[in-house]
């Protein structure tokens, strides 16, 4: 799928795969399904394991900074997707998003539990929402810009957005 959608084709998914088109046609019968498996698949090439450095932080610096590699693939996964939205499979490009990046999400939550019993962000601020902000900015950023973001700007989410917002709130009565 490097070339988009245009080049997404039975014939170049068959050479790819070193097999024949009819082959392909079988397990694929319409184009869209044959694209939301070629999303899953690519997303299984940038898997990555969960860090667990001690640090929240630095566990979320690490995560952040490897969405670069794999966003440039998403990216045109994405293409190609709404290249041929007119297919019967047609997903949004969040359900693109979750097919592509599978348990990937679930990182993040690993990540917080362990912070949590470290003391390092309060349980009762760490919502679904405040977990999808550091990878939503990136992906914007990403997406917006089709460059890879610094590691200042994850640095900067990390450090001004997300743990402001997931901290344990001093008790300001002492």
């Amino acid at each position: 799928m490097a070339g988009g959608a245009s080049d997404f084709t039975y014939e170049a998914v068959a050479a790819r795969a070193n097999t024949s088109r009819p082959v392909i046609y079988r397990r694929w019968p319409q184009r869209g399904q044959l694209l939301k498996a070629a999303i899953a698949h690519g997303g299984t090439k940038v898997r990555r394991t969960t860090p667990d450095t001690g640090s929240l932080r630095a566990d979320l610096v690490h995560i952040l900074t490897g969405m670069n590699q794999s966003m440039t693939q998403f990216a045109r996964l994405i293409t190609a997707h709404l290249e041929i939205a007119d297919s019967p499979e047609h997903l949004t490009p969040a359900e693109v998003r979750d097919l592509f990046l599978g348990e990937q999400p679930q990182r993040m939550r690993t990540v917080m539990d362990r912070a949590i019993a470290r003391g390092e962000a309060d349980p009762d601020r760490v919502t679904d929402l405040v977990l999808s902000v550091p990878g939503d900015l990136v992906r914007q950023r990403l997406m917006l810009t089709l460059q890879p973001v610094s590691r200042a700007y994850v640095e900067a989410i990390v450090d001004q957005v997300f743990l402001p917002l997931v901290a344990p709130q001093r008790d300001s009565t002492s």
